[in-house]
């Protein structure tokens, strides 16, 4: 047994770390089990099995598989002393292993096969309970299969896209059968979290992960969870207000290094405010509220992500509220509303306090005076029913310098010769681009044929598609 504890003796330093020395611990007439969850540089759970005196153990990126749909990777480690079975605490930084160690499941188990390539056992614990085996595939690789059905036959796999449910504007609802929720100044993005990492996805689907790594560490807070979450990735400024703004250089980063210097000096936010799938189930039918109470259930309370409040009834004074605050509004949600992806539905009604729209980018024009020779103003547009782009204004404020000098380079390689706009055109020396960009602005109203007024630039979005880029006419007299 010495032998076999040598590798996990010669790896640590134990007059730096709580872990046990190996000199303690004797075998039971039952085998043991423990499953340790443990938070180091990646998170992964660790199996470790009581045979021959010592612990054989596999870390498994993705945590023990709940059923035989899916094969999980189980890395092969060193064998560790029978102390561990009960061990947990913070490894040292600086110490092999360092970071978090705590006791997911224990419990003993039945062994039907030990070979060199392939072990199957049955699991009792609390938590973790069947029959499964690791196997290897190929050189040092494991994998760890569920063999017996799951204990919950009903379990389905996560989905890999859920399309995120839209609001739409109108007067504000009121009643007992109504929510209300702060709109937030941001991003929309689904998280995915599946063996505590964590995946986010615009609006149009694209993986936008790495430019928020600071929300990472939600994954882990999850744990074992499998969980599909709604909400805003958002960005405050130093008013504690949030700040579209400010999320602008965040949205657009594509350098490792500035993204990881922001993720620090200028941190964002998710702001979670509805879960779609869990555990195996999809949530989508189930009544708002009820999905608003399995999320609170979660307790995700975390240093850069949050569950705010939901307010039943009294709309009116959130709204004033929320303009007393200077917010860009509320949402109001029916509390038997469903989730339904992709849709803009009637159970969920935006009030804007704030009117900002996305617009699609057409053309720009030349500036004069302090702009002259270079962009001054960009040509906006918006599909119709038809799925016809219509020229609806344009705007020349808003804009920094840098902004300006970057939204330039942006354009002159998508131009093309023609006018991509139907109907109206804008003035005559609009150099036309390829509709591929889409910009937030801010504007006082709409004119009756659908022109925005007064627009002001707050930035670019690549979150969204163009092609589904609509002016919203509500208010519009």
């Amino acid at each position: 047994m010495a032998d076999r504890l040598q590798r996990y003796r010669d790896k640590r330093d134990f007059e730096n770390t709580p872990e046990p020395g190996g000199d303690a611990g004797a075998p039971e007439a039952e085998r043991r089990f423990v499953v340790q969850e443990h938070s180091a540089r990646s998170m992964h759970w660790d199996l470790r099995l009581e045979h021959e005196g010592t612990l054989a153990s596999w870390a498994v990126p993705r945590g023990i598989p709940p059923d035989p749909k899916r094969n999980h990777l189980a890395v092969r480690t060193e064998d560790h002393p029978l102390e561990y079975l009960e061990f947990h605490g913070e490894i040292p930084e600086g110490q092999y292993g360092a970071g978090t160690m705590r006791i997911f499941d224990t419990g003993t188990y039945e062994l039907e096969k030990w070979r060199e390539n392939e072990v199957m056992v049955v699991l009792h614990g609390e938590r973790v309970r069947g029959r499964y085996v690791l196997f290897r595939t190929n050189g040092s690789n494991w994998m760890i299969h569920r063999m017996d059905p799951p204990e919950d036959p009903d379990r389905e796999p996560m989905p890999e896209e859920i399309q995120p449910m839209l609001a739409k504007s109108g007067p504000l609802p009121k009643g007992d059968e109504w929510a209300y929720e702060i709109k937030w100044d941001g991003v929309r993005a689904i998280g995915y979290a599946e063996g505590g990492r964590l995946r986010l996805a615009s609006r149009n689907a694209k993986n936008i992960t790495p430019r928020y790594p600071e929300l990472r560490p939600l994954g882990r807070a999850l744990g074992t969870h499998e969980a599909i979450l709604d909400g805003e990735i958002v960005a405050f400024g130093d008013d504690g207000r949030p700040s579209f703004e400010r999320l602008q250089g965040r949205m657009h980063l594509t350098s490792e290094s500035q993204v990881r210097r922001l993720s620090q000096s200028q941190p964002v936010a998710y702001v979670i405010f509805d879960l779609l799938f869990l555990d195996g189930h999809s949530l989508l039918e189930l009544p708002y509220v009820e999905r608003r109470e399995r999320l609170a259930a979660l307790e995700l309370g975390g240093p850069v992500w949050q569950v705010p409040a939901y307010h039943r009834g009294n709309g009116p004074a959130l709204l004033e509220a929320s303009r007393a605050q200077r917010l860009e509004g509320i949402v109001a949600k029916r509390l038997d509303c469903p989730y339904t992806p992709g849709r803009r539905s009637s159970g969920w009604v935006k009030v804007k306090n704030v009117r900002r729209t996305d617009v699609v980018i057409g053309g720009w024009l030349k500036g004069d005076g302090g702009r002259a020779g270079r962009l001054g103003a960009l040509a906006m547009g918006a599909y119709d029913e038809e799925g016809e782009l219509r020229f609806v204004g344009k705007v020349g404020t808003g804009f920094t310098d840098a902004e300006l000098k970057r939204l330039q380079g942006l354009l002159e390689p998508l131009e093309r010769p023609d006018s991509p706009f139907s109907g109206t055109q804008p003035p005559k020396l609009t150099r036309f681009v390829e509709p591929v960009l889409v910009a937030s602005v801010e504007y006082t109203d709409l004119t009756r044929i659908g022109t925005i007024r007064h627009p002001s630039y707050k930035g670019l979005r690549d979150d969204v598609d163009a092609r589904q880029v609509a002016i919203d006419r509500a208010g519009v007299e």
